[in-house]
Formats: C-alpha cells, structure tokens, sequence
C-alpha cells in the first residue's frame, strides 16, 4: 500500500508539473482494462449473427455461437465475449425496421448510444436504415465499419446477368457504392468491408481483424474518454 500512495502522490504531482505526461501514464495504465462495447447492427437477415460468430473464430454450431437462420433470429441484443480480447464485448443488435423493431424507435429502444463502436451489416446496395445508422452513429461522435456481407451472392447474380463479368470490377464497384453513400451522409474516410458466405475470410475479415486489432487501443482510450478526447485540449493531445 505505501507503494501505491507513492505512486498516486508521483501521479498528483505530475499532474500538475506535466499534465499530458500524467494523463498519458493514466491512460495507458487503465485502457487494458476498459471494457469496449461493439454494437453490430444493420437490417434484418444481413448475417449479423453470422458475423458474429465469424469474427470470434467460431462457427455457426458451436457451443456459445450466436444462433443463426432465415430472418431475424436475434429478438433482443444480446452479448457475446471475445476470446482473444477478454475487455471486448460484441452486442448481436435486433434488426433495424422489423415488425418487432421500427426504424423511427430503433436508436431509443436499443440504447444505441450506451456502445462505444459499431460494426453496420448490409447485404444489399447503401439502404435508407444503413444512412439512418451512420447518421446516429455520428451523430454520436463515435466510429464504425460498414460490412457488405452476402458477397458471393452479388458475384453470382453479376455472373449470370454480365456477358464481360469480372470478379474484380464487381467488387470495385460495390465498394464504390458503398463508399458514395457514406459520403454523402457526411462519412470522412468510410472504412469498408466485403464479406462473403460461408466463406468469411474471402472477401474481407481477415482485413476487418487486423485494422480492428490496429485500432483497437485507440477505441479503449475513447470509450474511456469519450468525450474529454474531442473538447479538451489537454485529453486531445493524448488521445
């Protein structure tokens, strides 16, 4: 104990002679810590569930898997752990305008702005639920990935339909759909992921992993500040 008033005492001190050295010292002491809500949502019968699973290297009949179907089967949010990251907790998220769960009562009733991050499922072309979404997101001031799920599906269907398919401007221009609608919603640098079933690691999570394992100690630090971060000078220059 005479330890950690020593230290607390070196913190108090710094805090005053360095308040941006303390404060750093502070964060990266509690960041390991913090536990990191992820919200993953988007319209019903995208593969949120699916992605889920897939994202914590499971499958879809695993013990402690996300159930999974035709539909909506998540009926309420519900978490599920991480088992690489123990402070990362994933929300599977009702669908947004299902029967059970209206587009104009989605943000209030699923408690939208109690998760620090979110993970939008479309499994079609930028929808007007995907654009209600980011608005709220942002509105937020908080960060998402968009995820095009049911990649392979597209290919196929452009396959059949295209005498001169490639895969490759397919993708390129389901990206560029994708990219104009989050711009035009005000998305500074949208980051996208395509991904495609039953093969996950195709088109697109292995990506998704590694910028999320990149990014991941800067989202610790802003839900742990979520708002200190963007209106103190002292707090933006740590984080």
């Amino acid at each position: 104990f005479q330890t950690q008033d020593l230290l607390a005492a070196r913190e108090e001190e710094m805090l005053e002679t360095d308040p941006v050295a303390a404060i750093k010292r502070i964060i990266l002491v509690q960041t390991d810590d913090i536990r990191l809500n992820i919200a993953i949502t988007g319209e019903p019968g995208t593969g949120k569930s699916t992605f889920v699973n897939a994202f914590r290297g499971i499958n879809n009949n695993d013990e402690g898997a996300a159930p999974t179907g035709c539909g909506g089967t998540t009926t309420s949010p519900t978490s599920y752990l991480h088992p690489d990251y123990p402070h990362v907790i994933l929300w599977d998220l009702p669908g947004i305008g299902s029967t059970m769960w209206p587009a104009d009562e989605y943000v209030e009733r699923v408690e939208l702005k109690k998760f620090d991050f979110f993970i939008i499922i479309s499994a079609n072309r930028f929808r007007e639920n995907d654009v209600k979404l980011a608005k709220e997101i942002q509105k937020m001031g908080k960060k998402f990935y968009f995820v095009r799920s049911k990649i392979n599906h597209n290919l196929s269907d452009e396959k059949r339909s295209q005498r001169d398919f490639t895969e490759e401007r397919t993708l390129a221009a389901i990206i560029e759909d994708c990219f104009k609608g989050l711009q035009k919603v005000g998305t500074e640098s949208p980051q996208v992921f395509l991904l495609s079933s039953p093969d996950l690691s195709q088109h697109g999570l292995n990506q998704l992993k590694r910028t999320f394992e990149r990014e991941l100690p800067e989202l610790k630090r802003k839900a742990l500040f979520p708002h200190r971060c963007n209106y103190c000078p002292t707090f933006r220059n740590c984080c």
